[in-house]
């Protein structure tokens, strides 16, 4: 059973110039979020209004939704960032899409607003989505598909042959590493839990060890690269792990570079950065099927409130990404 959120604007007239929006005016818990009519905006320079069929939820936006954003979050503010949908304006400077277009990306470089019925999106976080690629599993893409081809490529430089040790394998941006790292050649340790081993194994990864009951530093062959999403003394722990001259990718905690220097290891810590060109690549993976989606929960848009639950854990959630639908 989902909740749905209290409607603060039932009684107002709905027309062309007005859409449903997720927001937030304080920062706090899930119950903060709530489902209003606002104004459609309109796309200014650079920028495409996109008309939101799904949308995907990520942890980014609980740490919006709760206040702890690296960003600069001025209230009152519409919650979401990876969206797929069509094209409903554009914006002056265009000239990538045309109206009607089926794209996906990223609303912005706050990671706001796509919760909603309409979203501004930068025209270059978007994509093409390609006509086979159904709009749930588009949303769901974004943000952490993008942060694993980063690490993988862009600051790993993982290629045929080497082996990569992905820690928290299990997870989102994980699921997606392990794919990529697969469909470039490369030899896959999945670090995860127990319980998370065989789906690893079903989506790529060569072998799996459990980062928290096994001393994994002890067991694993020496590797070329690792790529953390776990954090803390996890990673830190991976360090030995790594062949002299490789490296070590965290998308989630800054490494100790001292301590990597020691292991004559490169360490790096890198923000996700979405562009149409990852986008267009990823998509490609995915439409060819050596890359697959997993969908966790679907639930409508006025269940918003409930997917941050699943967030935060105090609702059940399954493996897999949480995406809002917003056309039915």
């Amino acid at each position: 059973m989902t909740t749905s959120l209290p409607d603060q604007s039932r009684n107002t007239t709905h027309t062309s110039q007005t859409m449903k929006a997720c927001r937030v005016h304080q920062f706090g818990r899930p119950n903060v979020i709530t489902l209003e009519d606002i104004p459609r905006p309109e796309p200014g320079e650079g920028e495409v209004l996109v008309k939101v069929h799904a949308a995907g939820v990520g942890p980014w936006d609980a740490w919006i939704r709760a206040g702890r954003s690296l960003l600069p979050q001025p209230l009152p503010l519409t919650l979401g960032s990876d969206v797929s949908g069509t094209v409903a304006a554009l914006g002056q400077g265009v000239s990538r899409f045309s109206l009607s277009d089926a794209v996906f990306g990223v609303t912005n470089k706050r990671f706001t607003d796509g919760y909603a019925e309409y979203a501004l999106a930068s025209a270059d976080m978007l994509a093409i989505k390609p006509e086979g690629l159904a709009h749930v599993d588009a949303a769901s893409l974004p943000v952490v598909a993008v942060t694993a081809w980063q690490a993988l490529f862009d600051h790993a430089h993982v290629g045929n042959g080497q082996t990569v040790l992905i820690l928290g394998a299990a997870g989102n941006v994980g699921t997606y590493a392990v794919q990529f790292a697969r469909a470039a050649g490369a030899y896959v340790i999945a670090g995860a839990s127990t319980a998370a081993h065989a789906y690893l194994r079903s989506i790529g990864a060569n072998d799996v060890i459990d980062i928290r009951l096994e001393s994994f530093e002890d067991k694993t062959i020496p590797v070329d690269v690792v790529i953390d999403l776990v954090g803390g003394e996890v990673q830190a722990r991976s360090l030995s792990t790594i062949k002299r001259g490789g490296t070590l990718v965290s998308a989630v905690s800054r490494p100790d570079l001292a301590l990597a220097a020691t292991h004559d290891v490169t360490a790096v810590f890198f923000f996700v950065d979405v562009t149409t060109d990852i986008l267009d690549q990823i998509a490609a993976e995915v439409f060819s099927g050596r890359v697959v989606t997993q969908i966790g929960a679907l639930l409508p848009l006025a269940s918003a409130r409930t997917a941050h639950e699943m967030l935060e854990g105090s609702r059940p959630r399954p493996r897999g990404k949480i995406v809002l639908r917003v056309v039915p």
